[in-house]
């Protein structure tokens, strides 16, 4: 399996990557992990006239933790995984990037890449949901900040302009009083998500008082199970609330998991991502 012809180009900033993607247009295709798009270049199902690498930009990669967590689109899983900072600031991006493929997934692949190509299945859109994250994306009229709730907008759709990169992606840092956890229901080949939860609370006296839900993998896009965010702040505890948890969604079938099954694991994996977080808020 052999690519059709393309341009290659490896800028070293972002400044040059954009005047790149001005140039070419519709024709440039951004390469960044490439589990994705190599393999669709090799079966024809892409066939960018242009490549543009951005793994040579420095300035895209490394963790910052100040009041938040700032990570560069171009840092991979595997710094995430086992960095000790982000571990303590916000445990559960390592918690969920350590169940992504196999370590030499994560040795490549980069959160940026994942949340621009925006895989139904992939696990970083419930997380950054949950937490209720922002992606910082630049473009040639200067740099914007996207709710993760106003990202993805359909089955490997977002926000992102075609002339856009994203350069960071902001999470908050937990503290006391807060919990969050993700769970899956893995593909046993793949790893990607048949159904995947994400989930984070924060407790005031005992009450849950803020509370997101997001489920990955069942549909064709991330999305927040706003019912279940408001039963348990009604006072629904996790079971209750996610009793009918994938009532109402737009689930997705295939040879692997049908719609009712996947519905029904919704609703498993929902109540225990809800009581891991809740455990964790109230520990």
């Amino acid at each position: 399996m052999i690519p059709s012809s393309f341009e290659y180009h490896a800028p070293t900033s972002v400044a040059e990557a954009l005047s790149l993607l001005q140039q070419y247009g519709d024709e440039a295709k951004i390469l960044a992990g490439g589990h994705s798009l190599l393999p669709a270049m090799k079966l024809r199902l892409a066939a960018p006239g242009v490549l543009i690498d951005i793994n040579k930009i420095a300035e895209l990669r490394g963790v910052v933790i100040n009041g938040n967590v700032n990570i560069g689109s171009m840092t991979t899983w595997a710094t995430l995984e086992h960095h000790d900072g982000l571990r303590s600031a916000c445990g559960v991006l390592p918690e969920a990037v350590a169940m992504i493929g196999d370590i030499q997934v994560r040795n490549r692949g980069t959160i940026g890449g994942s949340l621009a190509h925006a895989d139904p299945a992939a696990d970083t859109p419930a997380v950054v949901l949950a937490l209720d994250g922002q992606i910082r994306a630049q473009g040639p009229g200067g740099e914007r900040t996207i709710a993760a709730g106003d990202f993805f907008t359909d089955m490997l759709s977002t926000a992102l302009e075609p002339t856009e990169l994203i350069t960071a992606v902001i999470l908050p840092t937990l503290g006391k009083g807060e919990g969050a956890a993700y769970v899956k229901f893995p593909h046993p080949a793949s790893g990607y998500a048949i159904v995947g939860v994400a989930a984070y609370v924060k407790m005031d006296g005992g009450s849950v008082s803020t509370c997101r839900v997001a489920v990955t993998g069942a549909g064709p896009k991330a999305v927040r199970l706003t019912d279940v965010e408001q039963a348990v702040l009604g006072g629904a505890d996790a079971a209750a609330a996610t009793a009918n948890a994938g009532a109402g969604l737009d689930i997705l079938g295939d040879i692997h998991a049908g719609e009712e099954y996947r519905r029904a694991m919704v609703a498993v994996y929902a109540k225990r991502a809800l009581q891991k977080a809740m455990e964790r808020a109230s520990g």
